[in-house]
């Protein structure tokens, strides 16, 4: 599993970069593609980043950084449909991107409460 999810991680992230980089050129569009190449990408580097933890609790540190990436990114998302700031094909990405985030943070979740019920 933890090499399949390395893998899906880094291919959302690959797809994530280039969604932001089609959409429009507005002010609006460019701040929010500011916030979610940090926030979406933070999901991946925090992940991959506990690979080397120090500790368990750094190791935990780590997913729930994803987690809280995740969270924001979900939001900026939805900010993007609901703005009604882009349209057609880029609606259906945003909702993939979307879905998949969300699937990331109840991983995520889902793996710190085990941690945690694990002490």
């Amino acid at each position: 599993m933890d090499e399949k999810f390395k893998q899906r991680i880094y291919k959302y992230i690959i797809r994530l970069i280039e969604f932001l980089e089609s959409l429009p050129k507005n002010l609006v569009a460019k701040e929010i593609s500011k916030q979610l190449i940090r926030s979406g990408t933070s999901i991946g580097a925090n992940y991959f980043e506990s690979q080397g933890a120090s500790s368990k609790k750094d190791y935990q540190n780590f997913f729930a950084y994803s987690l809280k990436s995740a969270n924001e990114s979900r939001f900026w998302f939805n900010v993007l449909i609901d703005s009604q700031i882009i349209s057609g094909e880029l609606v259906d990405e945003c909702k993939w991107l979307l879905k998949e985030t969300e699937e990331f943070a109840k991983i995520f979740a889902s793996s710190i409460l085990t941690m945690k019920n694990k002490k």
